[in-house]
């Protein structure tokens, strides 16, 4: 048998960023087998450990320079499975499925929704502006979804209408994924440019109500980081409608 001695069509793989994804997709298995035994303290810890994981594989990647197709390919898996179908068993196994064919159906169209959403951006990678996100990033959406759900356990939110609000959560996080709202990405934040002295104090309070309510700020971050998104991009709609309606009473002014 001839074999060939080309090896430039194989993709290589990389230990150190292919091992951080497979961490993060081992958190959100573990998620998933925590939900079963009704765990959801351990569910929201595991997801966000799978989040970090996920934010570091790429960056030591890049910084090793040991990016590769199949760490791309790998990556998109491990996010389905963390944060597609993780969040959506895990609303599942709390309460969801006490509702029957709407709970399983709410919690499919989750899942649906995440895997459109990383289809989306796999096509997407190189068109759009990389400073924003068409649509919540999938990591985000199980944020809502999950730390929704963490927060409920923790302080015993457990009645008729924490669980309606779950299943508007879960609906509300899973078309935002495919919405064309566009979010903010944080790729060119930088954190060398000058900044003022009251920036510096805000960051020190941030980092005192991390340190004393971590949970709370965290998923604080996320309810914001959407509605914030959300509110910006109303804001320009209607900016750009006064600015059509505008330049429709006063012709001239286009020219």
């Amino acid at each position: 048998m001839i074999r060939s001695t080309n090896t430039n069509r194989v993709s290589p793989i990389y230990l150190l960023p292919n091992l951080l994804t497979l961490g993060a997709m081992f958190s959100g298995f573990f998620a998933i087998v925590q939900s079963i035994y009704g765990d959801f303290i351990s569910c929201g810890i595991a997801v966000f450990i799978a989040m970090i994981l996920d934010s570091l594989d790429g960056r030591v990647a890049r910084l090793t320079h040991t990016t590769s197709p199949f760490g791309a390919e790998l990556d998109s898996l491990s996010d389905m499975v963390s944060f597609g179908v993780a969040p959506a068993i895990i609303a599942f196994n709390w309460h969801l499925h006490e509702m029957g064919k709407i709970g399983w159906l709410v919690t499919f169209i989750f899942c649906a929704c995440g895997s459109l959403r990383l289809a989306r951006f796999n096509t997407l990678i190189g068109i759009v502006d990389k400073r924003y996100f068409i649509g919540l990033p999938i990591p985000s959406a199980a944020a809502l979804v999950v730390g929704y759900i963490y927060m409920c356990s923790k302080f015993g939110f457990d009645n008729k209408v924490s669980h309606i609000l779950g299943v508007l959560v879960t609906l509300f996080a899973a078309f935002s994924m495919v919405c064309n709202v566009r979010f903010y990405s944080f790729k060119e934040l930088n954190f060398y440019h000058k900044a003022k002295f009251r920036i510096l104090l805000i960051c020190l309070l941030l980092l005192v109500l991390l340190f004393l309510y971590p949970d709370i700020v965290i998923y604080g971050f996320f309810v914001g980081y959407t509605i914030v998104s959300y509110f910006i991009f109303i804001f320009n709609i209607k900016k750009a409608s006064i600015l059509v309606d505008a330049s429709k009473d006063n012709p001239e002014a286009r020219f």
